[in-house]
């Protein structure tokens, strides 16, 4: 079963939200389709909401936690061109263009807080899933959410490991941002990886945010094209961080010798993708995402975690990707799920759902982020920088809800 047909057909902020549970009627529901391969597809009642709604308008104020590592997260937005490749889903557009924000470690005390999402973005994400107005998200709220990230902070000395992150299909680059600001507070730079065409908006270099290309019928659409499409996209954005002029200012703080990757939902099958495609990658994770396809025994012999929910992605359960690809995987690796998460406790998204008011799943949304930022903070500690961690060995009377499925 291809999970990604279901949870990424969905996106940010509920615009649209796969919420476990009922409340306030728009909870989601999966229904099982008879297509060849059993694919559920989401129903939101955010599609079929009335135009009027009875519930006085809230006021949205959407924060993140605040990074839990030493140092402050700076941020900058760049601009990358592939004059190599055209763009693959609207070629018209010319040669492929991307959005990256660059997390990094950074001097706490400098710089101003950055934005969430540019203007245009959010207005994106708010038009694309017909959010209704009684929720009190606009562009202008929805663009501020405190982040925690600060434009133009001083960064600290040295050289850190490079983490390249990338999204769910359907999601802006935005919707990862508290795990790359924890990230950059415990001395990684972090590269969110916007895909062009392949989310409610990235605003390009010319100011443009054109909007999915490729969202309509997710039913139709060949996943397995998309993530090595991101590969590219991923390799891509490394030459530039790594190699010669580089398109941003403060790639000296890159050890490009100690580079990862981590995706969520297709961003998880991307980070496979890239894996076998360029061996600069040494570790990847998987956050709740079928691979897209399943590596081949000898493909993969570096170190993979693979982190997804309980009901969902535990042994023997419906997505049969998981299992293959662990038995196909040759390096260090760990199956980790979590008790009561759905597919957006490992991004922004279950948390800024509960701040809008929307339902959300048994696990509370803080410790969704706190699980994910833990855990994937662990696993590049060991494998990027050599920190043994305990926390990987085994079973946490600390987080109880974490299951180690082999």
């Amino acid at each position: 079963m291809k999970r990604n047909r279901r949870i990424s057909a969905v996106a940010v902020l509920a615009l649209a939200a796969l919420v476990t549970g009922t409340g306030a009627g728009f909870a989601a529901t999966t229904t099982p389709v008879a297509t060849p391969s059993a694919t559920p597809v989401a129903t939101h009642a955010l599609d079929t909401a009335p135009a009027t709604a009875t519930a006085p308008t809230r006021s949205f104020q959407g924060a993140l936690p605040a990074p839990t590592g030493p140092y402050a997260a700076g941020e900058d937005v760049i601009h990358l061109t592939d004059e190599s490749r055209p763009d693959p889903w609207v070629p018209s557009s010319g040669p492929r263009q991307l959005t990256v924000t660059m997390v990094y470690p950074a001097v706490p005390g400098t710089g101003t807080p950055a934005p969430y999402m540019s203007l245009a973005e959010a207005a994106g994400v708010i038009q694309r899933r017909k959010l209704p107005a009684s929720y009190g998200v606009t562009a202008q709220n929805l663009s501020g959410v405190t982040t925690h990230a600060f434009d133009g902070a001083r960064p600290q000395r040295g050289k850190h490991p490079l983490v390249v992150l990338s999204p769910a299909y359907e999601d802006p680059r935005m919707t990862l941002t508290s795990l790359a600001t924890d990230l950059a507070s415990h001395g990684y730079v972090v590269a969110l990886v916007g895909h062009t065409y392949e989310d409610s908006g990235e605003t390009l270099a010319n100011g443009q945010t054109p909007p999915c290309a490729i969202c309509d019928d997710p039913k139709t659409l060949d996943f397995d094209s998309v993530a090595a499409s991101r590969a590219l996209d991923v390799s891509f954005v490394i030459d530039r961080l790594t190699h010669g002029n580089t398109a941003w200012p403060l790639a000296h703080l890159i050890d490009k010798h100690e580079i990862g990757m981590a995706g969520h939902s297709l961003g998880g099958a991307a980070a496979a993708a890239t894996m076998i495609a360029d061996p600069r990658v040494r570790a990847g994770v998987n956050m709740d995402g079928s691979f897209h396809p399943a590596p081949m025994p000898g493909q993969i012999n570096r170190p993979l975690l693979m982190l997804g929910t309980a009901d969902y992605h535990s042994v023997g359960g419906h997505d049969t990707s998981w299992g293959q690809t662990w038995a196909a995987l040759g390096g260090y690796k760990k199956w980790l799920t979590v008790a009561g998460a759905d597919h957006f406790s490992f991004a922004d998204l279950d948390l800024l759902l509960e701040q809008a008011g929307f339902p959300t799943p048994p696990l509370s949304p803080e410790r969704g982020v706190a699980i994910t930022r833990e855990y994937v903070a662990a696993f590049f500690d060991q494998t990027l920088k050599g920190i043994d961690s305990p926390l990987l060995d085994g079973p946490s009377p600390n987080n109880p809800e974490v299951l180690f499925q082999s």
